[in-house]
């Protein structure tokens, strides 16, 4: 790989894994547009373990505790404390993908072997998951932190969740969209959302790291090393970024981005 597709990709999948623009949507529409082959397996697993670091390093002190809290939960018997619950909770949204995640998987396979079709699928789920986050945005009450997510909440979160790998639906746009439909603020969903990406990341790496030691396609070591370092910093960023003003500008801009990306699309495609 050339450095310049490197850089480009990292910064495509540090940026767009966190906001609600669909980052397997631009991965794959990034080669497409800039007439680059299509990265490899290995390279998708090391930008998409660099993104799962950023999100642990930011949420470190969250993540010990919920866990420290989870640990303690069944001694003193008390599964409500908050972080205690918060974890739990985080654990059963994640379940619909163990269940649904490899049926889609293949159905993620058959779209990828058509680049016409793929395109016109990134553009029906930019442009139709786009008008529903801004319904949920316009409509959502914002009164819940994420701390009040009960057990279907989260079910209904972790099952939409599940549907997130048709590219171009965004899973941190999904997830943030059940987030604000259930009353969550803006960065409390947007908060579970990403706590939510650990385990989904997690799971998602581990079976491509499975599908690459099958594979026999040779390891550009560099690629993946750059890769990955470039992707950590640029999510990093950008969950900091999009925590600290997320509530001062509201969904808007990123519905208008998915619009305006779908409409390019379509246009290209046609």
């Amino acid at each position: 790989m050339e450095t310049i597709q490197i850089v480009l990709l990292a910064l495509v999948q540090g940026i767009t894994e966190f906001l609600p623009i669909s980052s397997s949507g631009h991965l794959i529409l990034t080669p497409l547009l800039f007439g680059f082959e299509l990265q490899s397996l290995a390279f998708d697993v090391a930008v998409h373990l660099g993104t799962l670091a950023a999100v642990m390093l930011y949420f470190r002190r969250e993540i010990a505790t919920m866990v420290v809290a989870m640990l303690e939960s069944p001694r003193i018997r008390r599964l409500d404390q908050p972080d205690a619950r918060l974890g739990w909770m985080i654990i059963l949204a994640t379940l619909p993908v163990l269940a649904l995640g490899l049926p889609l998987k293949s159905v993620l396979e058959v779209l990828r072997e058509d680049e016409t079709r793929v395109a016109l699928v990134i553009a029906g789920t930019t442009i139709g998951f786009g008008l529903i986050l801004w319904w949920a945005d316009w409509r959502g009450k914002r009164t819940r932190d994420e701390y009040g997510i009960g057990w279907m909440a989260a079910l209904f979160i972790g099952l939409l969740q599940a549907i997130a790998i048709i590219p171009g639906t965004s899973r941190s746009g999904i997830t943030i969209t059940a987030g604000l439909l259930i009353g969550l603020t803006r960065k409390a969903a947007s908060r579970f959302s990403f706590l939510l990406a650990i385990p989904t990341i997690l799971m998602a790496g581990g079976l491509e790291t499975i599908d690459l030691l099958r594979s026999a396609e040779p390891v550009d070591w560099w690629s993946l090393i750059l890769g990955g370092l470039l992707s950590f910093v640029f999510a990093y960023l950008t969950i900091h970024y999009f925590l600290k003003f997320i509530e001062r500008i509201s969904m808007l801009p990123f519905v208008l981005y998915r619009l305006l990306l779908g409409g390019v699309i379509l246009m290209l495609v046609w």
